[in-house]
């Protein structure tokens, strides 16, 4: 007998569980515990609720809900539950376009002007694209999953070596690579949350459409062609989400390890489902997760913060640590 929840009560109590995170998240300051309701009666604690708390909280939910359902996207399309959205090397790209940025821009007068436009945020995006692009370069086109699979890889050693070098080469550099390297919410505005926002609407849309081509992929490539699933168009649009979706939210936050990787295996563990309903679980449960996380980053060493990527690693890490050996003690019983 199956008593796991259905997919739309299990979606539903994840929405109001980040929902109430936000308005945790809301009332929690650098000083402890300010309810937001207050902010009422102080426009203070109202201008910073609206403007500091509130997009931060609902920021950090939209940035872990694109990680987890690009990790969700990620792992349906390689058929391995060890993906996780920075497979295609898109970490490494947007760390070395932040590590060219401030190496070349960085505390120059030559950064004035539309570079400042630009900023961290745009490099860090791009070189996220172009990392996936020579990704796909390498792997001459997306009709071969485990050659993409090989050249994400390469790309992603290359590209971290040469960012590698060029701390190496301007040592002020790193500085500023820290914050990028370690993850963080505490910069995202209302920009930044409603460009987040909006990214993940229209690659929720698409990996709705888009679940078909996974369910067919689960039986075997060979098996899906024969359903007369379109393979090769199907591997261009799910890559160009996970793209999206991934150096979205690097360029926002910066490097947040495990949130993509946990996020599918949270929800896999909990309910059996199709993936038009994984991937929308697998989005609520990033969302959750990382905004737990924020909650937690905040409020451990409050007045100061822990970087969220830190966190994230810790605990997801030994999330999956701990559902490998229950599945190796389960496997040894039987």
């Amino acid at each position: 007998m199956n008593h796991s929840p259905k997919p739309w009560l299990l979606s539903l109590a994840l929405a109001v569980l980040g929902a109430m995170g936000m308005a945790l998240g809301s009332a929690m300051g650098s000083t402890g515990w300010e309810p937001w309701w207050q902010a009422a009666h102080d426009p203070v604690i109202w201008q910073i609720v609206w403007d500091i708390r509130l997009p931060r909280s609902l920021g950090a939910w939209a940035g872990g809900a694109l990680l987890g359902l690009a990790g969700a996207l990620a792992q349906g399309l390689f058929r391995n539950p060890l993906a996780d959205p920075y497979l295609l090397g898109s970490a490494s790209g947007a760390s070395l376009g932040v590590a060219i940025y401030l190496s070349l821009f960085g505390g120059s007068v030559m950064a004035m002007g539309w570079l400042v436009k630009l900023g961290m945020t745009g490099a860090a995006f791009v070189g996220a694209v172009l990392a996936v692009v020579l990704t796909l370069v390498l792997a001459r086109g997306v009709q071969q999953t485990l050659r993409l699979l090989l050249a994400g890889v390469v790309v992603g050693v290359v590209l971290g070596a040469i960012t590698s070098f060029l701390n190496l080469w301007r040592p002020e550099v790193w500085q500023g690579m820290q914050g990028f390297m370690l993850g963080s919410t505490g910069f995202i505005g209302w920009t930044a949350c409603l460009l987040m926002c909006g990214v993940l609407l229209l690659c929720s849309a698409l990996a709705v459409a888009m679940a078909r081509v996974l369910d067919a992929l689960t039986l075997g490539e060979n098996t899906a062609l024969s359903l007369g699933v379109p393979l090769s168009q199907a591997r261009v649009w799910l890559i160009a989400v996970i793209a999206l979706a991934t150096g979205t939210a690097v360029a926002q936050m910066g490097l947040i390890a495990f949130v993509g990787l946990a996020a599918p295996h949270v929800v896999r563990a909990m309910v059996r489902a199709t993936h038009r309903w994984t991937v929308v679980l697998a989005a609520l449960t990033g969302g959750l997760l990382l905004l737990m996380a924020d909650l937690l980053a905040r409020g451990l060493i409050a007045p100061q913060e822990m970087p969220v990527g830190v966190l994230t690693a810790v605990l997801g890490g030994g999330y999956l640590l701990w559902r490998m050996s229950r599945m190796s003690s389960l496997g040894g019983r039987s």
